[in-house]
Protein backbone atom coordinates (compact mmCIF):
# COMPACT_ATOMS: atom_id res chain seq x y z
CA UNK A 1 0.00 0.00 0.00
CA UNK A 2 1.40 3.51 -0.58
CA UNK A 3 2.46 5.58 2.14
CA UNK A 4 3.49 9.35 1.50
CA UNK A 5 6.44 11.19 4.13
CA UNK A 6 5.71 13.81 5.75
CA UNK A 7 8.27 16.42 7.25
CA UNK A 8 8.06 18.28 9.90
CA UNK A 9 10.46 20.82 12.08
CA UNK A 10 12.02 20.64 15.30
CA UNK A 11 8.65 22.68 16.77
CA UNK A 12 6.28 19.79 16.14
CA UNK A 13 8.95 17.22 17.26
CA UNK A 14 9.17 18.99 20.45
CA UNK A 15 5.13 18.57 20.57
CA UNK A 16 5.38 14.62 20.14
CA UNK A 17 8.62 14.70 22.42
CA UNK A 18 6.25 16.32 25.16
CA UNK A 19 3.08 14.68 24.74
CA UNK A 20 2.51 12.03 27.38
CA UNK A 21 1.20 8.98 26.87
CA UNK A 22 -2.36 9.12 27.14
CA UNK A 23 -5.92 7.65 26.47
CA UNK A 24 -4.94 9.17 23.09
CA UNK A 25 -1.32 8.94 23.04
CA UNK A 26 1.52 6.27 22.39
CA UNK A 27 4.94 5.91 21.49
CA UNK A 28 6.58 2.41 20.35
CA UNK A 29 10.62 1.49 19.63
CA UNK A 30 10.95 0.41 16.12
CA UNK A 31 11.98 -2.61 17.82
CA UNK A 32 9.35 -3.93 19.50
CA UNK A 33 7.35 -6.55 17.19
CA UNK A 34 4.84 -6.18 15.03
CA UNK A 35 2.31 -8.24 16.58
CA UNK A 36 2.63 -6.72 20.01
CA UNK A 37 1.88 -3.56 18.61
CA UNK A 38 -1.43 -4.87 16.83
CA UNK A 39 -2.71 -5.27 20.72
CA UNK A 40 -2.22 -1.09 21.00
CA UNK A 41 -3.71 -0.60 17.06
CA UNK A 42 -6.71 -3.04 18.34
CA UNK A 43 -7.20 -1.04 21.91
CA UNK A 44 -7.53 2.59 20.03
CA UNK A 45 -9.71 1.18 17.48
CA UNK A 46 -12.27 -0.25 20.20
CA UNK A 47 -12.26 2.89 22.37
CA UNK A 48 -11.82 6.34 21.18
CA UNK A 49 -9.16 6.47 18.82
CA UNK A 50 -5.51 7.44 19.34
CA UNK A 51 -2.13 7.73 17.33
CA UNK A 52 0.76 6.04 17.58
CA UNK A 53 4.19 6.93 16.46
CA UNK A 54 6.37 4.10 15.82
CA UNK A 55 10.41 4.75 16.29
CA UNK A 56 10.90 6.80 19.43
CA UNK A 57 12.86 5.40 22.21
CA UNK A 58 11.93 5.53 25.79
CA UNK A 59 14.07 6.00 28.73
CA UNK A 60 11.30 5.89 31.34
CA UNK A 61 13.86 6.49 34.00
CA UNK A 62 15.80 9.30 32.85
CA UNK A 63 12.45 10.55 31.31
CA UNK A 64 14.10 11.17 27.92
CA UNK A 65 13.02 10.54 24.33
CA UNK A 66 15.16 9.91 21.07
CA UNK A 67 14.34 9.43 17.27
CA UNK A 68 15.40 6.20 16.30
CA UNK A 69 13.25 6.01 12.94
CA UNK A 70 13.53 3.04 9.84
CA UNK A 71 16.34 3.51 7.95
CA UNK A 72 13.96 2.79 4.85
CA UNK A 73 10.46 2.74 4.13
CA UNK A 74 11.45 -1.16 2.83
CA UNK A 75 12.25 -1.98 6.84
CA UNK A 76 8.71 -0.82 7.56
CA UNK A 77 6.94 -3.67 5.84
CA UNK A 78 6.95 -5.99 8.86
CA UNK A 79 4.77 -3.80 10.21
CA UNK A 80 2.85 -2.25 7.90
CA UNK A 81 1.80 -5.95 6.36
CA UNK A 82 0.61 -7.09 9.58
CA UNK A 83 -1.20 -3.68 10.25
CA UNK A 84 -2.49 -3.69 6.62
CA UNK A 85 -4.05 -7.45 7.36
CA UNK A 86 -5.67 -6.26 10.76
CA UNK A 87 -6.26 -2.83 10.18
CA UNK A 88 -6.27 -1.57 6.20
CA UNK A 89 -5.60 1.57 5.33
CA UNK A 90 -8.79 3.43 4.73
CA UNK A 91 -11.08 5.76 6.68
CA UNK A 92 -10.87 4.07 10.13
CA UNK A 93 -6.37 3.92 9.72
CA UNK A 94 -3.88 6.00 8.35
CA UNK A 95 -0.58 5.75 7.91
CA UNK A 96 2.34 7.76 7.03
CA UNK A 97 6.34 8.45 7.56
CA UNK A 98 7.07 10.90 9.58
CA UNK A 99 10.65 12.21 8.76
CA UNK A 100 12.69 15.20 9.62
CA UNK A 101 16.18 16.87 8.94
CA UNK A 102 18.98 15.84 11.01
CA UNK A 103 17.19 13.38 12.28
CA UNK A 104 17.66 9.23 11.40
CA UNK A 105 15.33 7.37 9.58
CA UNK A 106 11.92 7.45 9.41
CA UNK A 107 8.69 7.67 12.30
CA UNK A 108 5.82 5.41 11.12
CA UNK A 109 2.42 7.87 12.12
CA UNK A 110 -0.49 5.76 12.58
CA UNK A 111 -3.76 7.71 13.15
CA UNK A 112 -6.88 5.06 13.88
CA UNK A 113 -10.24 6.46 14.54
CA UNK A 114 -13.00 4.67 16.75
CA UNK A 115 -14.19 1.98 14.61
CA UNK A 116 -18.19 0.59 13.96
CA UNK A 117 -16.95 -2.93 14.41
CA UNK A 118 -14.92 -4.68 16.79
CA UNK A 119 -10.81 -5.23 15.67
CA UNK A 120 -9.01 -8.42 17.22
CA UNK A 121 -5.20 -8.13 17.49
CA UNK A 122 -2.21 -10.32 16.04
CA UNK A 123 -3.11 -12.92 19.33
CA UNK A 124 -7.01 -12.92 18.39
CA UNK A 125 -7.84 -11.12 21.63
CA UNK A 126 -9.92 -7.92 21.53
CA UNK A 127 -7.97 -5.00 23.21
CA UNK A 128 -9.56 -1.37 24.53
CA UNK A 129 -7.37 1.34 25.91
CA UNK A 130 -8.47 2.50 29.70
CA UNK A 131 -5.65 5.75 30.16
CA UNK A 132 -2.43 4.96 29.14
CA UNK A 133 -2.74 0.92 28.10
CA UNK A 134 -4.53 -1.49 26.17
CA UNK A 135 -6.27 -3.79 28.85
CA UNK A 136 -7.78 -7.51 27.10
CA UNK A 137 -11.85 -7.80 26.64
CA UNK A 138 -11.78 -11.87 27.26
CA UNK A 139 -14.82 -11.94 29.51
CA UNK A 140 -18.11 -12.77 27.36
CA UNK A 141 -19.89 -10.14 29.29
CA UNK A 142 -17.55 -7.52 28.53
CA UNK A 143 -17.80 -8.43 25.37
CA UNK A 144 -21.09 -8.15 24.86
CA UNK A 145 -21.19 -4.71 26.19
CA UNK A 146 -18.28 -3.54 23.65
CA UNK A 147 -20.68 -5.20 20.61
CA UNK A 148 -23.69 -2.89 22.26
CA UNK A 149 -21.41 0.25 22.67
CA UNK A 150 -20.00 -0.81 18.63
CA UNK A 151 -23.76 -0.47 17.89
CA UNK A 152 -24.63 2.94 19.15
CA UNK A 153 -24.73 5.70 16.77
CA UNK A 154 -23.95 9.48 18.31
CA UNK A 155 -25.70 12.66 17.31
CA UNK A 156 -22.84 14.16 16.42
CA UNK A 157 -21.82 12.29 13.51
CA UNK A 158 -25.10 14.12 12.07
CA UNK A 159 -24.22 15.72 8.83
CA UNK A 160 -25.53 19.82 9.00
CA UNK A 161 -26.18 20.33 5.57
CA UNK A 162 -26.94 24.11 5.92
CA UNK A 163 -23.83 24.60 6.89
CA UNK A 164 -20.65 25.94 4.95
CA UNK A 165 -17.46 24.31 6.02
CA UNK A 166 -15.54 28.27 6.01
CA UNK A 167 -17.54 27.81 9.73
CA UNK A 168 -15.24 25.38 10.93
CA UNK A 169 -12.17 26.12 8.40
CA UNK A 170 -11.29 29.57 8.60
CA UNK A 171 -12.14 30.01 12.47
CA UNK A 172 -10.04 31.01 15.43
CA UNK A 173 -10.46 27.65 17.28
CA UNK A 174 -9.71 25.89 14.06
CA UNK A 175 -6.16 28.08 13.68
CA UNK A 176 -4.97 27.21 17.19
CA UNK A 177 -6.18 23.16 16.67
CA UNK A 178 -4.42 22.93 13.17
CA UNK A 179 -1.70 24.60 14.60
CA UNK A 180 -0.89 22.10 17.07
CA UNK A 181 -1.34 18.86 15.46
CA UNK A 182 1.76 17.46 13.76
CA UNK A 183 1.88 16.74 11.46
CA UNK A 184 0.64 20.40 9.88
CA UNK A 185 -1.88 20.28 7.72
CA UNK A 186 -4.73 22.09 5.87
CA UNK A 187 -7.21 22.57 7.93
CA UNK A 188 -10.32 21.47 5.71
CA UNK A 189 -7.94 18.87 4.63
CA UNK A 190 -7.02 17.47 8.13
CA UNK A 191 -10.99 17.88 9.21
CA UNK A 192 -11.83 15.47 6.56
CA UNK A 193 -9.35 12.66 7.81
CA UNK A 194 -11.06 13.05 11.24
CA UNK A 195 -14.33 12.86 10.43
CA UNK A 196 -15.36 16.25 10.74
CA UNK A 197 -16.10 17.40 7.21
CA UNK A 198 -18.85 14.69 5.32
CA UNK A 199 -19.57 15.63 2.01
CA UNK A 200 -18.36 19.02 2.11
CA UNK A 201 -20.63 19.92 5.07
CA UNK A 202 -19.90 20.06 8.63
CA UNK A 203 -21.55 17.64 11.16
CA UNK A 204 -22.37 18.41 15.04
CA UNK A 205 -18.71 17.53 16.75
CA UNK A 206 -17.03 19.93 13.58
CA UNK A 207 -19.31 23.20 14.70
CA UNK A 208 -18.55 22.67 18.52
CA UNK A 209 -15.52 22.14 18.46
CA UNK A 210 -14.72 24.77 15.67
CA UNK A 211 -16.90 26.75 15.38
CA UNK A 212 -16.22 30.12 16.71
CA UNK A 213 -20.32 31.07 17.20
CA UNK A 214 -21.67 27.07 17.03
CA UNK A 215 -25.05 28.57 19.14
CA UNK A 216 -26.59 30.71 15.63
CA UNK A 217 -26.09 27.48 13.56
CA UNK A 218 -27.07 25.13 15.93
CA UNK A 219 -29.24 26.82 19.16
CA UNK A 220 -30.44 25.51 22.24
CA UNK A 221 -28.02 22.82 22.08
CA UNK A 222 -24.79 24.04 22.71
CA UNK A 223 -25.50 26.90 25.10
CA UNK A 224 -24.68 27.63 28.99
CA UNK A 225 -26.47 29.46 31.22
CA UNK A 226 -25.27 30.33 34.71
CA UNK A 227 -27.85 31.42 37.25
CA UNK A 228 -27.28 32.68 41.21
CA UNK A 229 -29.90 31.99 43.40
CA UNK A 230 -29.91 33.82 46.86
CA UNK A 231 -31.28 31.07 48.90
CA UNK A 232 -30.72 27.17 50.01
CA UNK A 233 -33.84 26.07 48.94
CA UNK A 234 -34.15 23.00 46.81
CA UNK A 235 -35.40 24.51 43.92
CA UNK A 236 -34.44 27.99 43.26
CA UNK A 237 -37.42 31.01 41.99
CA UNK A 238 -37.46 33.88 40.34
CA UNK A 239 -37.67 35.67 43.77
CA UNK A 240 -34.47 34.32 45.03
CA UNK A 241 -32.68 35.18 41.35
CA UNK A 242 -29.83 37.32 42.17
CA UNK A 243 -29.79 38.38 38.54
CA UNK A 244 -30.65 37.57 34.95
CA UNK A 245 -28.72 34.36 33.90
CA UNK A 246 -25.37 34.73 32.14
CA UNK A 247 -25.30 33.03 28.72
CA UNK A 248 -21.74 31.48 27.54
CA UNK A 249 -21.42 30.74 23.94
CA UNK A 250 -18.26 30.41 21.93
CA UNK A 251 -16.68 26.60 20.72
CA UNK A 252 -16.35 24.00 23.54
CA UNK A 253 -12.70 24.83 24.20
CA UNK A 254 -13.38 28.83 24.84
CA UNK A 255 -16.65 27.79 26.18
CA UNK A 256 -15.83 25.56 29.14
CA UNK A 257 -12.71 28.57 30.05
CA UNK A 258 -15.46 30.54 30.78
CA UNK A 259 -18.18 28.79 32.15
CA UNK A 260 -15.69 27.78 34.85
CA UNK A 261 -14.00 31.27 35.16
CA UNK A 262 -17.46 33.00 35.48
CA UNK A 263 -19.03 30.52 37.86
CA UNK A 264 -15.39 30.44 40.09
CA UNK A 265 -15.92 34.32 39.76
CA UNK A 266 -19.67 34.32 41.18
CA UNK A 267 -19.16 31.87 43.77
CA UNK A 268 -15.72 33.97 45.19
CA UNK A 269 -18.40 36.73 46.45
CA UNK A 270 -20.58 33.88 48.26
CA UNK A 271 -20.45 34.52 52.17
CA UNK A 272 -21.84 32.27 55.12
CA UNK A 273 -21.57 32.63 58.54
CA UNK A 274 -18.60 30.71 60.30
CA UNK A 275 -17.90 30.69 64.06
CA UNK A 276 -17.21 34.56 64.52
CA UNK A 277 -17.44 36.27 61.38
CA UNK A 278 -18.20 35.74 57.53
CA UNK A 279 -16.53 33.48 55.02
CA UNK A 280 -16.17 33.12 51.43
CA UNK A 281 -17.53 29.73 50.41
CA UNK A 282 -15.10 27.39 49.02
CA UNK A 283 -14.99 24.78 46.51
CA UNK A 284 -11.98 22.96 44.72
CA UNK A 285 -10.54 24.04 41.31
CA UNK A 286 -10.47 21.06 40.12
CA UNK A 287 -13.86 19.81 40.49
CA UNK A 288 -16.49 22.68 38.91
CA UNK A 289 -13.55 22.43 36.10
CA UNK A 290 -13.79 18.48 35.74
CA UNK A 291 -17.62 18.75 36.25
CA UNK A 292 -18.19 21.77 34.01
CA UNK A 293 -15.88 20.02 31.56
CA UNK A 294 -17.77 17.02 31.22
CA UNK A 295 -21.06 18.25 31.25
CA UNK A 296 -20.68 20.16 28.10
CA UNK A 297 -18.52 17.27 25.96
CA UNK A 298 -20.80 14.21 27.43
CA UNK A 299 -23.99 16.09 27.13
CA UNK A 300 -26.55 14.32 24.08
CA UNK A 301 -26.64 17.08 21.63
CA UNK A 302 -29.80 15.93 20.14
CA UNK A 303 -31.56 17.35 23.53
CA UNK A 304 -32.64 20.62 22.71
CA UNK A 305 -31.54 22.17 25.65
CA UNK A 306 -28.28 24.26 27.35
CA UNK A 307 -26.58 22.92 29.86
CA UNK A 308 -27.30 24.71 33.07
CA UNK A 309 -24.61 26.01 36.17
CA UNK A 310 -27.06 26.77 39.11
CA UNK A 311 -25.13 28.39 42.19
CA UNK A 312 -26.90 28.57 45.62
CA UNK A 313 -25.92 29.65 48.81
CA UNK A 314 -25.03 25.93 49.90
CA UNK A 315 -24.73 24.13 46.46
CA UNK A 316 -23.34 24.19 43.39
CA UNK A 317 -25.79 22.16 40.51
CA UNK A 318 -24.25 21.47 37.15
CA UNK A 319 -27.30 20.03 34.53
CA UNK A 320 -26.61 18.50 31.29
CA UNK A 321 -28.96 17.06 28.92
CA UNK A 322 -29.34 13.40 27.97
CA UNK A 323 -29.84 10.71 29.97
CA UNK A 324 -26.58 8.51 31.08
CA UNK A 325 -25.07 6.40 27.40
CA UNK A 326 -24.81 3.19 27.45
CA UNK A 327 -24.02 0.65 30.09
CA UNK A 328 -23.03 4.03 32.32
CA UNK A 329 -25.53 4.19 36.10
CA UNK A 330 -25.26 6.54 38.60
CA UNK A 331 -23.69 3.74 40.40
CA UNK A 332 -20.92 2.66 38.03
CA UNK A 333 -19.87 5.91 36.42
CA UNK A 334 -16.54 6.38 38.57
CA UNK A 335 -15.39 2.71 37.31
CA UNK A 336 -17.10 2.24 34.14
CA UNK A 337 -15.95 4.18 31.08
CA UNK A 338 -17.95 5.75 27.68
CA UNK A 339 -17.77 8.55 25.86
CA UNK A 340 -20.77 9.50 24.02
CA UNK A 341 -19.05 12.07 21.73
CA UNK A 342 -15.69 10.34 21.46
CA UNK A 343 -14.77 12.90 18.10
CA UNK A 344 -15.11 15.46 20.35
CA UNK A 345 -13.62 14.52 23.77
CA UNK A 346 -10.80 13.29 21.06
CA UNK A 347 -9.91 16.17 19.29
CA UNK A 348 -10.92 18.45 22.22
CA UNK A 349 -7.74 16.62 23.75
CA UNK A 350 -5.69 17.93 20.72
CA UNK A 351 -5.63 21.61 21.87
CA UNK A 352 -3.23 23.21 23.89
CA UNK A 353 -3.74 22.70 27.30
CA UNK A 354 -6.77 20.61 27.15
CA UNK A 355 -9.68 20.85 29.06
CA UNK A 356 -10.10 16.66 28.99
CA UNK A 357 -6.48 16.10 29.81
CA UNK A 358 -7.28 13.73 32.09
CA UNK A 359 -9.29 11.57 29.87
CA UNK A 360 -11.48 9.60 31.84
CA UNK A 361 -10.86 10.24 35.32
CA UNK A 362 -11.86 13.68 35.43
CA UNK A 363 -15.04 12.81 37.50
CA UNK A 364 -12.71 10.81 40.28
CA UNK A 365 -10.53 13.81 40.48
CA UNK A 366 -13.57 15.65 41.30
CA UNK A 367 -14.63 13.77 43.99
CA UNK A 368 -11.09 12.88 45.46
CA UNK A 369 -10.51 17.17 44.99
CA UNK A 370 -13.69 17.51 47.69
CA UNK A 371 -12.62 14.81 49.89
CA UNK A 372 -8.89 16.30 50.39
CA UNK A 373 -10.70 19.62 51.28
CA UNK A 374 -12.88 18.42 53.91
CA UNK A 375 -16.51 17.81 51.61
CA UNK A 376 -18.63 15.45 50.84
CA UNK A 377 -18.55 13.82 47.64
CA UNK A 378 -21.15 15.46 44.95
CA UNK A 379 -23.87 13.58 44.27
CA UNK A 380 -25.05 12.57 40.90
CA UNK A 381 -28.52 11.50 39.43
CA UNK A 382 -30.36 11.77 36.52
CA UNK A 383 -33.18 13.80 36.32
CA UNK A 384 -35.92 13.41 33.71
CA UNK A 385 -33.87 13.66 30.32
CA UNK A 386 -31.03 14.87 31.88
CA UNK A 387 -27.98 14.16 34.28
CA UNK A 388 -27.61 16.53 37.62
CA UNK A 389 -24.09 17.33 39.55
CA UNK A 390 -25.09 18.37 42.91
CA UNK A 391 -21.73 19.84 44.88
CA UNK A 392 -22.72 20.65 48.00
CA UNK A 393 -20.45 22.48 50.56
CA UNK A 394 -20.94 20.32 53.37
CA UNK A 395 -18.52 19.35 55.85
CA UNK A 396 -17.17 15.35 56.08
CA UNK A 397 -17.44 13.66 59.20
CA UNK A 398 -15.12 14.51 61.53
CA UNK A 399 -12.45 11.59 61.26
CA UNK A 400 -13.34 10.66 64.96
CA UNK A 401 -16.88 10.10 63.80
CA UNK A 402 -15.62 8.59 60.70
CA UNK A 403 -13.72 5.55 62.80
CA UNK A 404 -16.63 5.23 64.98
CA UNK A 405 -18.97 4.25 62.14
CA UNK A 406 -16.84 1.78 60.29
CA UNK A 407 -16.21 0.27 63.83
CA UNK A 408 -20.23 -0.51 64.66
CA UNK A 409 -20.16 -1.70 61.18
CA UNK A 410 -16.86 -3.59 60.70
CA UNK A 411 -15.84 -4.59 63.98
CA UNK A 412 -12.31 -3.63 63.99
CA UNK A 413 -9.85 -0.77 62.18
CA UNK A 414 -5.98 -0.69 61.61
CA UNK A 415 -4.07 2.30 60.40
CA UNK A 416 -4.51 1.72 56.95
CA UNK A 417 -8.24 1.20 56.85
CA UNK A 418 -8.42 4.59 58.85
CA UNK A 419 -6.76 6.27 56.50
CA UNK A 420 -9.21 5.61 53.95
CA UNK A 421 -11.93 6.44 55.52
CA UNK A 422 -10.81 9.95 57.08
CA UNK A 423 -8.88 10.38 53.90
CA UNK A 424 -6.06 11.52 55.89
CA UNK A 425 -3.06 10.08 54.21
CA UNK A 426 -0.73 10.74 57.45
CA UNK A 427 -0.24 7.50 59.53
CA UNK A 428 0.80 9.43 62.31
CA UNK A 429 -2.08 11.89 62.48
CA UNK A 430 -4.23 8.54 62.23
CA UNK A 431 -1.99 7.35 65.21
CA UNK A 432 -3.30 10.22 67.40
CA UNK A 433 -6.54 9.80 66.60
CA UNK A 434 -6.41 6.53 67.89
CA UNK A 435 -4.98 7.10 71.05
CA UNK A 436 -7.06 10.10 72.03
CA UNK A 437 -10.40 7.87 71.26
CA UNK A 438 -8.24 5.41 73.39
CA UNK A 439 -7.97 8.17 76.18
CA UNK A 440 -11.60 8.82 75.94
CA UNK A 441 -12.23 5.21 76.73
CA UNK A 442 -14.53 5.00 73.79
CA UNK A 443 -11.92 2.66 71.58
CA UNK A 444 -9.37 -0.30 72.76
CA UNK A 445 -6.23 -2.18 71.30
CA UNK A 446 -7.34 -5.94 69.83
CA UNK A 447 -5.22 -8.24 72.05
CA UNK A 448 -2.39 -9.89 70.77
CA UNK A 449 -1.99 -7.30 68.23
CA UNK A 450 0.91 -4.81 68.40
CA UNK A 451 3.06 -3.09 66.74
CA UNK A 452 2.63 -3.48 61.69
CA UNK A 453 -0.62 -5.51 63.02
CA UNK A 454 -2.19 -3.24 65.88
CA UNK A 455 -6.28 -3.14 65.30
CA UNK A 456 -8.74 -1.56 67.62
CA UNK A 457 -12.27 -2.18 68.06
CA UNK A 458 -15.19 -0.07 70.52
CA UNK A 459 -14.54 -0.31 74.00
CA UNK A 460 -15.97 -3.41 75.83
Amino acid sequence: MPISTVMIDQSQWQIIYDTGESHFFDIKSRDIAPGKLTKTLSAFANADGGELYIGVEEDKVKKTRTWRGFDSDEDANGHLQIFETLFPLGNDFQYEFVSMPGMPGKLLHVNVLKTQDIKYASDGVIYIRRGAQGLPVNNPDKIKLLEYDKGISSFENEKVSDAEIELVTDSEAAKLLTTHVVPKADPADWLRKQRLIVDDKPNIAALVLLCDEPQAVIPKRCGVKIYRYKTSDNVGSRESLDFDPITIEGCAYDQIASAVAKTTDIIQNIKRLGERKLENIEYPNETLHEIITNAIIHRDYRVTDDVHIRIFDNRVEVQSPGRLPAHITVENILDERFARNGKIVRILNKFPTPPNKDVGEGLNTAFDAMKQLGLREPVISEAGNSVLVSIRHEKLASPEDAIMQYLSENGSINNSEARKVTYISADYRVKAIFNRLVEREMIEQVPGTDRSTTRYRLKI
